[in-house]
């Protein structure tokens, strides 16, 4: 009996088993592998595939100041190839060691379990597919291959379903994500047309599309159109895309991205209303209501609206929870302040966008340029020049053009910089040099007290951090209690109360103990904030050996100023067109009792520069210096004949040959006096192709003369205002050599 019950459990298992065949087209056999492929393959296929896609939005970061792309990845062109594929099943399966791979990231985990739904339940009998998941298995496999950057085996899959599947209610989708791997793929026609059969084509039918899908399709449409370039087009499916709203992340990108296109045309009305309608659409992700209200002051007119707006964005900063857009808002709220030409404001709005907590580096270079142009307009060009050192000490591997737009500017500002850093030192330490003695000691003793007290306020500082910091708020202690009160653990209490006897001594029980009137009571020195007063940084007598006594030495120094002085006059005067800040230079120059071969040039620039600006009486002034000193110059012969072109004042021939003569007296070692005759000439020959020769013989022969820093830069300056010459790329070369 018992023996007859096993033979028929047996008998029934073995039928159970055979009716679940993939063989087999029955009730049981069709719902157990549809239930098996949902609930459990495709159902962690999924999870996988969200979860890679989850990765991918958290990853990605917006680049706010440009436009951004409509589908929030990025792909890495050079990743594109085209793998070996077995197309024995109709999708490009590939080989088991690609699989195995692709298996420890999640849209390689996604791709695993569409093929094993596929190959372990697929039930195509009679060229019929059975199993009614087996479509949403290579609709997975199709998208997880199409976020690993494989659009053609991504495209081999959805072109099965299509084809296979042609009923599936799942089959618009599917055309959606074959329309958008074509697309990466470079083939935005086929995709345009595909989209097009489906959504009006669909309209012409009166077969309803879902909201969600049409959404999808139109968004896919207006990907499409920007790849192929028409921007026109893809406005027209982005407004359509936006009309619904049911996909809040992606219609709220989709607006932004309109509002963005609408600005770049300058059609101001349309980019507000764009963005209003973000920040009204109760759904949106917050970041893109943060940026609609960002990209509503860019777009703002010195109008009523622009302080509308400039009231909002200040409530905005308010608000705790926009603490991670405070480096956006306040340089926002500087911009607005810009454009109303308050530019004090715009400067103070500016700095505190550079002190908001932000890791935003493309931020900090657009606010560090702002600054940086706003002293390059107000002539303050050393600390233009320290804005942009910032960006490129920041962005070093940025490549585009607005970063070497940058670091030219930078790099025409050197020479300038270098020349004021003279001035400023020689001055300096001239102005030491000029005290008497019991002055030059008062001098520095007032500065060592300062030392002195900056230092003991520093150590005094760290104690207290280290005391306070690590010991009752650090890890130290946290590591002795545990969960446990402070005062209940013997050890940290013997700790702390050592350290407050180091930091306060051993004080009197009494109010107000901290004064510093109360005196501690036994406190050793090893125990208190001491400075070595022996420090050589507090030894007055090295300071006063320092000071130059040589006449030699002053001399050099008060030479080196004023040719550092003359050449910022030219810089000023030739270069960035300021004429004020020329006239100071060359005034201040001229007024201390320069070397004789600077005298007439300084005289000639500064009645140049007089004439254009209308100023008789100084023209008249630095003219009459030159025709009555200098009257057989060619300075004078082009004041006496001021019809007559300056580039006619000299011939090509006289130039030649002043050249020559200018050489041999650099090949006799005669160096002052190349420099001094090159000096001469300079001004005559502005429209000269010879001029990068000169100033190029004149750095080599300050180079034999004078100092290695003074030669760099000489060097420099032909750098930088000869770069395009062969002279300038030579003097190039010299200073990258000095560097090293």
């Amino acid at each position: 009996m018992n023996y007859t019950k096993k033979i028929v459990l047996v008998i029934a298992v073995f039928s159970v088993l055979n009716s679940c065949s993939t063989r087999k087209d029955t009730v049981i056999s069709r719902n157990w592998h549809a239930l098996n492929t949902k609930y459990n393959v495709l159902f962690n296929g999924k999870e996988a595939f969200n979860k890679g896609v989850e990765q991918i939005n958290e990853g990605y970061k917006d680049d706010w100041f440009t436009q951004l792309p409509i589908e929030p990845i990025q792909f890495e062109e050079d990743k594109i190839n085209i793998p070996n594929l077995n197309t024995g099943m109709g999708a490009g399966f590939n080989d088991d060691n690609n699989e195995a791979e692709k298996a420890t990231t999640p849209f390689g985990i996604a791709e695993e379990k569409a093929v094993k739904a596929i190959q372990k339940h697929g039930m195509n009998i009679k060229d019929v597919e059975r199993n009614r998941q087996i479509d949403d298995a290579y609709l997975l496999l199709g998208k997880a291959r199409y976020y690993e950057q494989r659009f053609i085996p991504a495209i081999e899959a959805f072109n099965y379903v299509i084809a296979t599947y042609p009923d599936a209610n799942l089959i618009a989708e599917t055309k959606i994500w074959r329309a958008k791997a074509n697309i990466r793929n470079d083939n935005e026609e086929f995709a345009i047309e595909s989209m097009k059969l489906l959504l009006q084509v669909k309209d012409t039918l009166e077969v309803d599309l879902p909201e969600i899908t049409r959404e999808q399709g139109y968004t896919a449409l207006a990907m499409a159109y920007i790849k192929s370039d028409s921007i026109e087009h893809a406005k027209k499916y982005l407004i359509k895309s936006t009309e619904t709203l049911n996909n809040r992340n992606q219609g709220t990108r989709n607006l932004f991205v309109l509002g963005q296109i609408y600005s770049s045309q300058h059609k101001k009305d349309s980019a507000s209303l764009a963005f209003n309608k973000i920040i009204n659409f109760r759904k949106a992700p917050y970041k893109y209501k943060m940026h609609a209200h960002i990209e509503l002051a860019k777009n703002s007119t010195n109008d009523s609206t622009s302080a509308t707006i400039l009231d909002k964005i200040q409530d905005l900063i308010k608000e705790r929870e926009n603490r991670p857009y405070l480096d956006e808002l306040y340089y926002q709220v500087g911009y607005l302040h810009e454009q109303n030409d308050s530019i004090n404001l715009a400067v103070d709005n500016y700095n505190k966008s550079l002190r908001a907590r932000s890791d935003n580096v493309k931020q900090k270079t657009f606010t560090y340029e702002k600054l940086g142009n706003i002293n390059y307009k107000n002539s303050e060009y050393v600390l233009a020049s320290s804005y942009y050192d910032s960006i490129i000490n920041i962005a070093a591997d940025t490549l585009n053009l607005r970063f070497r737009r940058i670091k030219r500017k930078h790099k025409n500002l050197a020479s300038l910089i270098n020349f004021e850093k003279t001035v400023s030192e020689n001055d300096s330490i001239l102005k030491i040099v000029a005290l008497s003695k019991p002055e030059q000691e008062a001098f520095f003793q007032k500065y060592i007290d300062d030392l002195k007290q900056k230092d003991e306020e520093a150590a005094q500082l760290k104690l207290n951090q280290q005391a306070f910091g690590d010991t009752f708020g650090g890890n130290q202690l946290k590591s002795l209690n545990k969960g446990k009160w402070y005062f209940y653990n013997s050890q940290s209490l013997s700790f702390g109360k050592s350290e407050f006897a180091k930091i306060w001594g051993n004080r009197a029980l009494e109010d107000n103990w901290r004064w510093s009137g109360k005196r501690a009571t036994n406190r050793t020195a090893e125990d208190s904030v001491a400075i070595d007063t022996k420090n050589v940084r507090y030894d007055l007598a090295s300071y006063l050996e320092t000071i130059p006594t040589e006449k030699e030495k002053i001399d050099t120094l008060s030479i080196n100023r004023n040719q550092a002085l003359y050449e910022l006059g030219i810089i000023y005067k030739e270069q960035f067109k300021d004429t004020k800040l020329a006239i100071a230079r060359l005034e201040r120059v001229n007024s201390l009792n320069p070397s004789k071969e600077l005298i007439l040039p300084i005289n000639w620039h500064l009645y140049q520069i007089y004439n254009e600006l209308g100023n008789a009486i100084k023209t008249n002034l630095h003219k009459n210096i030159i025709l009555t000193d200098y009257p057989t110059t060619k300075f004078a012969q082009v004041i006496k004949n001021p019809n007559k072109p300056i580039e006619e004042a000299v011939s090509v021939n006289e130039i030649e040959e002043s050249y020559k003569e200018t050489y041999y007296l650099y090949k006799e070692a005669k160096f002052e006096e190349t420099v001094a005759k090159i000096n001469d000439i300079l001004p005559t020959l502005q429209d000269s192709k010879l001029l990068p020769k000169f100033e190029l013989l004149k750095a080599y022969a300050i180079g034999k003369y004078q100092d290695i820093e003074t030669y760099k830069i000489a060097m420099e300056f032909v750098a930088v205002s000869y770069g395009n010459t062969e002279e300038g790329r030579k003097a190039k070369e010299i200073v990258k050599q000095l560097s090293k």
